[in-house]
């Protein structure tokens, strides 16, 4: 897969750490910035992710800020894109398996390097269900488009 990583000033040196993560468990890693721990603004990098996941350039993204609430409000303006505030492996695990989470964001500062892997490692090798959580996400595309998300009426799973 193709991975977009990016993060602020804040979130730079888990960015560092998860390019490594990607690139170790055999992904192609895009680095969208920042280049270094100055300051720069998370919508930006959050932006040029999100898009890339979009625009299909990137298969998902992987975010970093300093609590990473930031990128997730960020990332998910952009149309397309489902991205998850994660602290814990749980969570990570669930956003892919019942959301199809294609954004993963996460704290540069309040998580610690294990932990931090394994998220990374269980986000990336976690599949979407599907089933009922399909319609679930349907809704939420529907939200997208400015739709009642009552109005999907598909009973699968």
């Amino acid at each position: 897969m193709k991975i977009a990583v990016g993060s602020d000033h804040r979130g730079y040196k888990a960015k560092e750490l998860i390019k490594t993560i990607v690139t170790q468990l055999g992904h192609e890693c895009i680095d969208v910035g920042t280049v270094d721990g100055n300051p720069v603004d998370y919508p930006d990098p959050a932006y040029l992710a999100a898009k890339a996941v979009a625009e299909k350039r990137a298969d998902r993204a992987i975010l970093a800020c300093g609590t990473g609430i930031g990128m997730s409000i960020s990332a998910n303006k952009v149309k397309g894109v489902r991205a998850a505030l994660c602290y814990d492996e749980l969570g990570a695990r669930i956003s892919r398996h019942h959301n199809d989470a294609n954004v993963l964001c996460v704290s540069g500062e309040l998580l610690g390097e294990v932990l931090l892997r394994k998220m990374v490692e269980v986000w990336l090798g976690t599949d979407f269900a599907g089933g009922r959580h399909l319609r679930r996400v349907q809704k939420i595309e529907a939200i997208e488009k400015d739709k009642d998300p009552t109005s999907v009426k598909n009973h699968n799973g």
